[in-house]
């Protein structure tokens, strides 16, 4: 597209074996890429789809589109962790202006494209005049932008303007317009890289910074312009992203500046600056999707996909360190020739090529193979790094098993962003029915809508789906539970005392949901007062951390609320001795720890969901929806309050 990134030396092989050593050195990534598509194709034959490619593509764009900024960055020797938190505040920005203030959603886009430019100007500002080392101002814009995006969304999503959600559909009911923003922006990456001075000036500093000061370059003002281009391409991503939810998630695109960092890496530019290009960076981006789109249709773990990416990235960096020992040489900026143009282009014309080829060949082995299928379940969680969703996964498995249904899981990993995609691939593989279990009822509503197009049936567990078709939702009521939560401690209290209470993660229809049931129920108690509230993320760690810091300010407290009971057993721990005497506390999900915290009176109650039990009738009833069978369209499992009482009788 622009710069090529390396050049061999003239005369450093000979003959055609040295020849197509080189081809493969200068274009590992390329090479990458197409042997990942030969192999998922031979794999699967749910991969080879036109809908499937298209997912593929999909689920690139954001990350491409970070990327693309990224590379300004690392092509000058720097680094920016914030770019993920840059387009969660963007995107919320547009979102409240829009609906909130009442902006008109043009001026609203502006402003969103404002809020990632002025972050990247910050950055740019804090590393060129503050003199702060790139990973740390990076990291500080991380954290502000992140907090600023909770603060003005108050932890909820906030739907998007219907005229920015269009950016989520497509074109003529088949062309992603994500895939034509992704191709718009790298188009621009790639001029600005090969065509403009700035580009020739990124080079320039990336490869000797205090050279390119002494050439005359006001490389202060150079940066400044650099980290305003990432957070321009931030900004974008962030409304795309947004686009294809229909909502703006405050806590959207957690870890996405580690998969941009890795797509500029894998696409062949150097972390100590001086080397990169816009398709080498795009090639990146779609190994990272094709891996995770693969391996889903193969049903590979989610932990397992975690290993596989990490590997791939690391194998990534050793092959630029191998392509520099065999004697590659970096080219001066902007010194990329026509004659080098017209050789990449062919090679790019030639790799097509031999892809087209051999992938036709392998999908021939999918073809005519009709044996008795078994029936395809996908199930997406909201996380599995939790014990109340890791018992749904346990109830789900055995009633698979029992059934005879071959059962698929995946990890959200409360990315509503990454169940989106999840959800798009099991669409396109040849799956029975689908159960979800929402990272967020709005942000699902696109994805699960796509499934309804498919013909294929949806069963929501936990929690429901808007604005899409289910054919069951499978739930105990948080609300209900919430409010239970609230009379058993009261009561507990005798009808007074001081409470606090430990929130889940910020944005989650749970903890809103449990917490608007507890405060709910707590009005029957004037008693009782709330003296803090403070989130913990559903995390022990975390609830043990806040619930000690809590103490500091409020040591005779006298009850806990956790919204989990990972929290509660945090809490527990920073309690110490006052646990189950002085200070009661109150648990939520009735996970096995939490059930023996009862059992032992340091845990007062657990609101139990049998979450076991959710697994088994979601799956029950997607096996029914995909038999055309009578469901219903909700199924109700009741919560029960388990104390000390009762808790020896109780099966989750």
């Amino acid at each position: 597209m622009a710069t090529d990134t390396l050049k061999s030396k003239p005369g450093a092989q000979g003959g055609a074996t040295g020849g197509l050593r080189r081809l493969l050195l200068d274009n590992g990534a390329l090479t990458a890429l197409i042997v990942l598509v030969i192999a998922m194709s031979a794999l699967s034959g749910d991969f080879l789809t036109a809908d499937n490619l298209l997912n593929v593509g999909v689920q690139a764009a954001v990350t491409a589109i970070l990327a693309f900024g990224v590379t300004f960055v690392i092509v000058s020797a720097g680094i920016d962790l914030s770019v993920g938190s840059v387009a969660a505040l963007s995107a919320t920005v547009l979102a409240w202006s829009a609906t909130e203030a009442g902006i008109p959603v043009v001026l609203a886009v502006l402003l969103a494209v404002a809020t990632g430019i002025a972050c990247g100007l910050v950055n740019g500002f804090l590393i060129s005049y503050g003199k702060l080392p790139p990973f740390i101002a990076t990291l500080a814009m991380l954290s502000v932008g992140r907090g600023l995006s909770l603060v003005i969304s108050q932890g909820s999503p906030i739907a998007f303007p219907d005229s920015v959600s269009h950016l989520g559909d497509t074109l003529g009911g088949w062309l992603p317009v994500p895939v034509l923003v992704m191709i718009v922006m790298g188009l621009i990456t790639a001029f600005v890289l090969g065509r403009t001075y700035i580009g020739r000036s990124m080079y320039a500093i990336g490869g000797n910074e205090e050279a390119a000061r002494l050439s005359g370059l006001r490389v202060k003002r150079q940066k400044l312009a650099i980290y305003a281009f990432s957070g321009l391409f931030a900004a974008a991503a962030g409304i795309v992203l947004a686009s294809r939810l229909s909502s703006a998630q405050p806590q959207a695109a957690q870890g996405y500046e580690l998969d941009a960092i890795a797509a500029v890496v894998i696409g062949g530019a150097s972390l100590a600056g001086g080397t990169g290009k816009a398709s080498g960076t795009l090639i990146g981006a779609l190994i990272l999707a094709v891996l995770r789109n693969g391996l889903n249709l193969l049903s590979v773990s989610a932990f397992w996909q975690q290993v596989v990416i990490g590997v791939v990235i690391a194998l990534a960096v050793l092959f630029d360190t191998l392509r520099r020992k065999a004697g590659a040489t970096t080219p001066a900026a902007g010194t990329s020739g026509g004659g080098n143009r017209r050789k990449q282009a062919l090679t790019y014309v030639i790799a097509a090529v031999v892809a087209v080829a051999v992938v036709g060949a392998t999908s021939l082995l999918h073809n005519g193979s009709s044996a008795a299928k078994t029936q395809k379940i996908g199930l997406s969680l909201s996380t599995l790094n939790n014990p109340f969703f890791v018992q749904i996964r346990a109830g789900a498995e055995d009633e698979a098993k029992k059934l005879g249904v071959d059962l698929t899981v995946t990890d959200a990993q409360n990315d509503a962003s990454q169940q989106a995609n999840q959800l798009q691939n099991f669409t396109s593989g040849s799956l029975s029915a689908v159960v979800v279990n929402p990272v967020d009822s709005d942000a699902a509503g696109p994805a699960v809508r796509g499934a309804n197009k498919a013909g294929i049936p949806v069963v929501a567990v936990d929690r429901g789906v808007n604005k899409a078709d289910t054919a069951a939702l499978v739930a105990s009521d948080n609300v209900e539970g919430g409010a239970l939560g609230a009379k058993a401690l009261a009561e507990k209290l005798g009808g007074k005392g001081t409470i606090v209470i430990l929130q889940g993660q910020a944005g989650t229809s749970a903890s809103r949901e449990r917490g608007a049931g507890f405060a709910e129920g707590l009005k029957d108690y004037p008693g009782i007062k709330v003296v803090a509230k403070q989130p913990a993320d559903f995390d022990r760690t975390k609830g043990l951390d806040v619930m000690t810091n809590l103490l500091q300010a409020h040591p005779d407290v006298d009850g806990v609320f956790a919204e989990n009971d990972e929290m509660a057993l945090g809490a527990i721990k920073a309690l110490g001795s006052k646990a189950g005497k002085s200070v009661q506390v109150v648990g939520f999900d009735g996970t096995p720890d939490g059930l023996k915290a009862v059992e032992a009176g340091t845990l007062y109650a657990s609101v139990a969901q049998q979450p076991s039990e959710l697994g088994r009738i979601a799956v029950r009833n997607a096996l029914r929806a995909a038999e055309d069978k009578k469901t219903e369209n909700m199924v109700k499992v009741p919560v029960k309050v388990v104390t000390k009482d009762n808790v020896a009788g109780f099966e989750g």
